[in-house]
């Protein structure tokens, strides 16, 4: 089971795991062990998330969100395949903690009077120095 937080954990049999040989540096282990690791959780079909979390999830995920509502998470750093495991499967719980935190409501505040003033003012400078730019007309020295 992994868990993401007090709310939320994911049992084993949502997670898939499959293991191919990864790319970059490694010597000669990286053409015969397979140690990089996919990690699909069927995120969609999750009965461990709640709908709004999903959402988020979906937004978060981006690229790695498949179109039958998978999350994807490729790890390949370490040559070692219990570790590259552990960093994806924290990986997902991050996200999935990132996810689960509503953003907060915005509380709508209108500008101050000094800062409304001081726009105008910095527009009519601006204008005035567009206006300037005319042309020069021949004949002035």
């Amino acid at each position: 089971m992994l868990r993401v937080n007090d709310d939320i954990s994911i049992e084993e049999w949502e997670l898939v795991e499959s293991f191919t040989r990864a790319q970059g540096p490694g010597g000669q282990n990286v053409n015969k062990v397979s140690t990089a690791v996919e990690l699909r959780f069927e995120a969609e079909r999750s009965p461990s998330l709640p709908d709004a979390v999903k959402r988020r999830l979906r937004r978060l995920a981006g690229r790695r969100w498949t179109q039958d509502g998978a999350v994807i998470i490729l790890a390949q750093e370490t040559r070692s395949q219990s570790r590259n495991r552990d960093l994806a499967r924290d990986r997902l719980a991050d996200l999935i903690r990132r996810a689960a935190q509503a953003p907060k409501r915005r509380i709508p505040t209108r500008p101050t009077l000094g800062s409304q003033r001081r726009r105008l003012q910095a527009k009519a400078q601006r204008g005035t120095v567009k206006a300037l730019r005319g042309r020069v007309e021949p004949g002035h020295d």
